[in-house]
């Protein structure tokens, strides 16, 4: 009994320890009296819960789930439900947590908020947002914020995941969680410039929320603000101000943020910016992307994209076998997304086996029908490529959808004109017009007027076959606009123009109605056209000038500056007491005090003449004349002497007189003249 009573007190001892350690967080001391407790008695419940809690509490799930999975008689799911599925989802074995909430008997405060983080995880938003709203109606607590904030993060996601509308909660955005939340909102829908605005008002909140924490230093402030600045970049990307966004990314990077989410978005909308440029940065960048736990930080679609950004890189970086890899896991993944085929077709272009990139778009829309019209789009630019327009003419006729769309319907007709195809090109509109005849029927009864798509095409048709010469053919065509428009006089003389080909007194029954001469004729004042402001030319009118005019014209003329007339320059030597010579604008030559030049000026006239004669210079340059010669010394600058006739360089090579020539210089000199003087 004694020992009993012993053993009994040390327990309490222990719980004692144990409950104390837990108001002070001190989970690790609490955790050794636990185990003290179980030494005791291994099946006690509540020691058993405490282990759990506390190694939940220190961060050991893995251990925790362990001690949930080994006491399971004990441990039953209604005791210990809202453990163990917490253990799960911080495991990130998000449907094992989701059965284990939904198996639990008792549906707990706790288990209903855990079910919510579940379902946002899970990327079911609709069920997230009633299960939210559900809390927020029945809950009253401190963490009533925390919950708005959630709500607001999953109107977010249904708004950029699923293009849903979001819908107005009515939220007092008081923080700038809550702001940041409507900004992504917002950005789902596309208005960017609101977007940014509640992105600078969730800065400004945070930057207030922080300063009234002594122990937050700025870079802690960076830290936080890093999703909010990663958000603005993102805006500044798609409204093309790509340099302002790679700025302001490559600043988060700096800062080395703890979320690996964060640093793999900013990476990949990097590598995007930089596309096939600067492919050694986006290398470096995509292994931002690879870090442990990115998967379970984003969303599916994000993941997604990643993927098809690095197969893309893959390709511009040559690593065909990379590309072929990654691309043919996203297409196992997702049989019937475009950009997994689209890439590989890419590749195999690059590699110039484009008849395979056909055959490979073509066998992905056999497939899948519903995806078909946007590959064989591509499959016609590739034909267009390769120079067959008429296959790519012919794909393009296969996309049903698009047959009548007018913008189709011109890419035929424009490819059908090149090839000189206008039989083609004809058929081209009247099935288009064929389609918006019998869609009108259907939806409408009676003789109704044309849309205006159905009668632009309509006059498309009738102006294109007029313009090859098919007048006969476009005679139906303009008939059908006139008598939809019978005041149109412009349809009405191509009508008449064409039927005076095909049926000349038709012509002159239609020319009857033709509006008269005089109510074609234009009323036009030419007086006021040609005072008109926009008048090119004024035709002044004759006879005298009215009193009125006369003073106004006198008015205009005092108003107008007159030119100054600037004086001539006069030379600098001018003496006002000597007559100027007469003969000043004459040439020199033509003067007559002109009497040539001063003899005693050897002066070389090279240049004169014809190209490469001398004058006075020649006899110094004749190699006979040298030859018979005593050597002498050569003058001072004059350069050395030739030595045959061959060497003689022409008269503009030769160096000017008076500049110092070197014995190197010469020998260079030589040489060139070596090769051949001219």
């Amino acid at each position: 009994k004694m020992a009993a009573a012993a053993g009994a007190a040390a327990v309490a001892g222990l719980w004692s320890e144990v409950n104390r350690c837990g108001q002070n967080g001190d989970f690790s001391r609490a955790l050794k009296s636990v185990n003290k407790i179980l030494q005791i008695n291994k099946d006690d419940v509540t020691a058993l819960q405490c282990k759990v809690v506390c190694l939940i509490q220190n961060g050991n799930f893995k251990e925790a789930l362990g001690v949930i999975n080994t006491h399971t008689k004990v441990l039953t799911s209604d005791v210990i439900a809202f453990e163990k599925a917490y253990c799960e989802y911080r495991l990130n074995r998000i449907e094992s947590a989701l059965k284990t909430i939904q198996s639990a008997s008792q549906q707990t405060d706790k288990l209903k908020e855990l079910y919510g983080q579940v379902l946002y995880r899970l990327e079911r938003y609709d069920d997230c947002l009633a299960a939210y709203r559900d809390l927020i109606r029945n809950s009253q607590d401190e963490y009533e914020e925390e919950r708005k904030t959630n709500l607001s993060a999953v109107v977010a996601a249904q708004s950029t995941w699923e293009k849903v509308v979001p819908e107005d909660l009515g939220l007092r955005e008081a923080t700038y969680e809550l702001c940041y939340n409507s900004a992504c909102a917002l950005i789902g829908q596309g208005k960017l410039n609101e977007a940014m605005k509640k992105l600078q008002k969730a800065e400004e909140l945070c930057r207030q929320s922080l300063s009234e924490d002594s122990d937050v230093t700025e870079e802690d402030v960076e830290a936080e603000l890093a999703i909010i600045h990663g958000q603005m970049a993102y805006i500044m990307q798609l409204q093309g101000r790509t340099e302002d966004a790679l700025q302001l990314y490559n600043q988060i990077i700096k800062l080395k943020p703890t979320d690996v989410g964060l640093l793999a978005v900013i990476a990949n909308n990097i590598i995007t910016i930089n596309k096939d440029q600067n492919v050694f940065d986006s290398k470096k960048k995509v292994k931002l992307t690879n870090a442990e736990g990115v998967e379970h930080k984003l969303s599916k679609k994000q993941l997604q994209a990643i993927e098809f950004n690095k197969a893309l890189l893959a390709m511009y970086t040559n690593q065909a076998d990379q590309c072929r890899k990654l691309s043919a896991s996203l297409q196992s993944q997702s049989p019937e997304h475009l950009l997994p085929v689209l890439i590989q077709a890419a590749q195999l272009c690059r590699e110039k086996q484009h008849a395979k990139a056909v055959g490979l778009l073509q066998d992905f829309a056999d497939q899948h029908p519903a995806n078909a019209a946007e590959i064989k789009l591509t499959m016609a630019q590739l034909k267009i490529a390769q120079g067959s327009v008429t296959k790519a003419c012919m794909i393009l006729r296969s996309i049903e959808e698009l047959q009548h769309k007018p913008g189709m319907v011109s890419a035929l007709v424009t490819m059908y004109s090149h090839e000189e195809d206008i039989d083609s090109a004809i058929e081209v509109f009247t099935q288009a017009i064929q389609w918006y005849q019998q869609y009108q029927a259907s939806q409408t009864r009676g003789d109704n007027p044309k849309s205006s798509v159905h009668l632009s095409l309509i006059r498309e048709a009738a102006n294109f076959k007029l313009k090859h010469g098919r007048k006969k053919e476009a005679i139906s065509d303009l008939e059908e606009l006139w008598k939809q428009n019978p005041k149109d006089v412009h349809t009405l003389a191509q009508l008449i123009s064409a039927y005076s080909l095909v049926d000349p007194e038709k012509a002159k029954v239609l020319s009857k109605h033709l509006p008269s001469s005089d109510t074609m004729s234009l009323k036009v004042d030419v007086d006021a056209l040609e005072n008109s402001h926009g008048a090119t030319y004024v035709r002044k009118k004759a006879g005298k000038l009215t009193g009125d005019n006369q003073q106004k014209e006198q008015g205009q003329g005092e108003v107008k500056k007159k030119k100054k007339k600037k004086k001539g320059k006069l030379p600098k030597n001018y003496d006002p007491k000597v007559t100027p010579d007469p003969e000043r604008w004459l040439p020199m030559r033509e003067r007559s005090y002109y009497r040539g030049r001063k003899k005693g000026k050897k002066k070389d006239q090279v240049g004169k003449g014809t190209q490469g004669s001398t004058t006075t210079g020649s006899s110094e340059l004749d190699a006979s004349r040298t030859a018979s010669s005593p050597p002498t010394s050569p003058r001072p600058g004059s350069g050395a002497a030739v030595s045959a006739a061959s060497n003689v360089i022409p008269p503009r090579h030769q160096k000017p007189a008076g500049a110092p020539a070197t014995k190197k210089k010469q020998q260079q000199k030589k040489k060139k003249g070596a090769k051949g003087g001219w």
